[in-house]
This record gives C-alpha cells, structure tokens and sequence, in this order.
C-alpha cells in the first residue's frame, strides 16, 4: 500500500491543479498542499487542504480537508468537503488521489446545489448570487494564501 501512496503522490505532484503537495510530518498516509481553484472569486488565491488515507487504501476512501477558509456551500466552517466520489457508497478502489483532487478543485470551481453542506450559503447562491459572490470574493481576499507563481512560467 505504501508503494502506491508513494506513486500516486508523484503523480499528483505532476498535475496543476495543486502545489507543494507533500506527505505532512513524515507520514505518507496524509497529504498537505496548496489547492488553486480556476474560477474566480476563488482562483484569486490559494487553499491549504490535507488528503488523509486510511491504513485501508484503497478499500476505504481519502478524507479531503480545506484547511483554509471559504466562503463555499460545499464546505462546512471546519473544512469538511461534500465530495461524492469519496463516499463509501461511491468509492471505487481503483480511484487515484488525483482524482479526488480533481474533484475537490471541481467543486471549489463550481459550486453544486447537490453538494451542498452549508444549506445558508447554497440559499444565498440560488436567491442573492450577486450577494454571494461579493461575500466569496472578500472571504477569499481576506483568508486565502496567495498563490505560487506557475513553475511553467507566466
């Protein structure tokens, strides 16, 4: 199991969609790293996040965590993220970690009024979009990380 933890985080390391992806205290059964959303408000800055495995990978899923705050209907205030793909009627063993990082910046991209753990906000986004997005953009201004510079250059 650790061999494809080893691997799977090479390869996650290769995608764009994160950066200083790296195991967190030694310990290869939890990632951290830096999310970059694409879509504004979010892609104005960067989220912490950690990817937990259980000693079980791949039988049982990641557990993804933003540790940075968001102002986002998928994500509750401490960091739990509505992510279908990893629930344990949906998990396939056969799913790499990048692609349950590809998700989570999917539902960071788009917020989804199915996956939804903050029924304030996913309200807010159907009634008053225009109020929340003024509310997500100042949210992120004042909490996200500012984003890496693109090692691939401008």
């Amino acid at each position: 199991m650790a061999g494809r933890i080893a691997r799977e985080l090479e390869e996650a390391r290769r995608w764009g969609g994160a950066r200083e992806l790296r195991p967190l205290e030694g310990d290869v059964l939890r990632w951290g790293g830096l999310l970059l959303p694409n879509n504004p408000p979010y892609n104005m800055g960067a989220f912490r996040f950690e990817l937990t495995f259980s000693p079980h990978h791949p039988l049982v899923p990641p557990r993804a965590t933003l540790r940075t705050s968001i102002y986002h209907p998928g994500v509750d205030p401490d960091g739990r993220v509505c992510q279908p793909l990893t629930s344990a009627q949906r998990w396939m063993p056969t799913t790499r970690a990048v692609q349950v990082l590809q998700d989570l910046l999917l539902l960071l991209d788009s917020p989804d009024p199915q996956r939804v753990l903050r029924q304030d906000l996913a309200r807010e986004l159907q009634d008053q979009p225009e109020v929340f997005w003024r509310r997500a953009e100042e949210h992120t201004r004042c909490h996200a990380e500012t984003r890496p510079p693109d090692p691939r250059g401008p």
